[in-house]
């Protein structure tokens, strides 16, 4: 993932969460993650794991697929 990507990926993830009304210390606690780790995803700033992508689609009741859709 080039910086880019990550950063579209985070924007994804933050307007899923949003539309849940969840802050993102709520979504970490549903993922099991720490609350900077959820920001820094927000922000583009980490390479998330295939593992932390189904855990995150999961809480954010989404398709893994849905949240990599469009990044290139």
């Amino acid at each position: 993932m080039n910086k880019d990507s990550k950063k579209k990926f985070g924007e994804k993830v933050r307007i899923l969460r949003k539309k849940l009304g969840w802050s993102q210390e709520e979504l970490a606690a549903r993922c099991n993650l720490h609350r900077t780790y959820i920001g820094a995803i927000e922000r583009g700033e980490r390479n998330v794991s295939l593992l932390n992508i189904v855990i995150l689609a999961r809480a954010l009741h989404v398709k893994p697929s849905d949240l990599l859709e469009g990044i290139s």
